[in-house]
């Protein structure tokens, strides 16, 4: 009987152990930041079995665009131990990048509700609700990971959440009166800052830094030739950043260059054929942001 029960206890243990974290996500979300396709692609033939070389692997495709070959990989880890929950938020954003966000979010859900300190989820559901729309949510999601503080969060998450902030906080001022305007308009700008002090040579950050230089009026800081420095960065640095050449498209439609705005977008396009910003800007639906010409 006493046997029974120890064996019984051992098995509860590893059923505990399978369900908590068996990675240390944040160490190896800036490890995948920090290292190549082929490095990475070498260390998984060493450890074909290695949950921590599986998802670095993963992550590293996910940084290249390579989304398919990420999806396979959170497969196989899941395959291993069905119940990693950072397998789970790299399917989850997947399916966010394929624009089935109703799955998406279901998912993300269900994993902050099981563990309310894995903040990749956060970050993933916060960009699922600005595309949505839904901007007071996402300022929520974003200031969830910041309180979490630097050392609980990689990098690239916590520099995301400011981005997030700034972003959703711009669109509601935009879209609010003078009242709102004031209030979360100069959030914006800040916290834009802050992001940049983390991360300078993030793409996000370029974008970020660009997509308000070109957006803000000249009383709150915008600059039209400040933006085509941050954004012509970007691409530079990642050439298949869609949403920057939608910026890009954009800036040259406010200044009448209608040939390299529809080089622009259809070089978005060609990247993301369903890139929001993209089909907002060509649709003319403001749902992010309205170009004026410049006269």
């Amino acid at each position: 009987m006493k046997v029974k029960s120890i064996a019984l206890a051992v098995t509860v243990i590893i059923s505990l152990c399978t369900y908590a974290y068996p990675l240390d996500w944040r160490t190896l979300h800036e490890q995948a930041d920090s290292t190549s396709l082929p490095a990475t692609l070498a260390e998984v033939e060493k450890n074909e079995d290695s949950l921590e070389a599986l998802y670095v692997l993963a992550l590293v495709y996910l940084n290249n665009h390579k989304d398919a070959e990420a999806g396979e990989i959170f497969k196989k880890i899941l395959s291993l131990n069905p119940r990693t929950i950072e397998a789970q938020w790299g399917l989850a954003e997947v399916l966010r990048r394929k624009k089935k966000m109703k799955e998406s979010e279901a998912v993300l859900n269900k994993i902050i509700k099981a563990n309310p300190r894995f903040s990749p989820a956060y970050i993933s559901l916060a960009y699922l609700k600005y595309t949505q729309t839904k901007f007071t949510e996402a300022v929520r999601l974003a200031l969830k990971v910041q309180k979490q503080g630097r050392d609980k969060v990689d990098l690239s998450n916590y520099t995301r959440a400011y981005l997030i902030y700034a972003g959703a906080k711009g669109m509601i001022a935009s879209r609010g009166g003078p009242l709102s305007k004031l209030v979360n308009g100069t959030a914006v700008l800040p916290n834009l800052k802050k992001a940049e002090k983390l991360q300078p040579e993030s793409v996000a950050v370029l974008f970020g830094l660009g997509s308000f230089y070109f957006l803000a009026p000249p009383i709150a800081g915008g600059n039209i030739d400040k933006a085509l420095t941050y954004l012509a960065k970007a691409i530079k640095i990642d050439p298949l950043f869609a949403d920057a050449y939608v910026r890009l498209a954009q800036i040259y439609k406010a200044k009448k260059d209608m040939q390299k705005y529809q080089e622009y977008i259809e070089k978005a396009l060609k990247i993301d054929p369903n890139n929001e910003l993209a089909l907002d800007a060509i649709g003319g639906v403001c749902k992010f942001s309205c170009v004026t010409v410049q006269e």
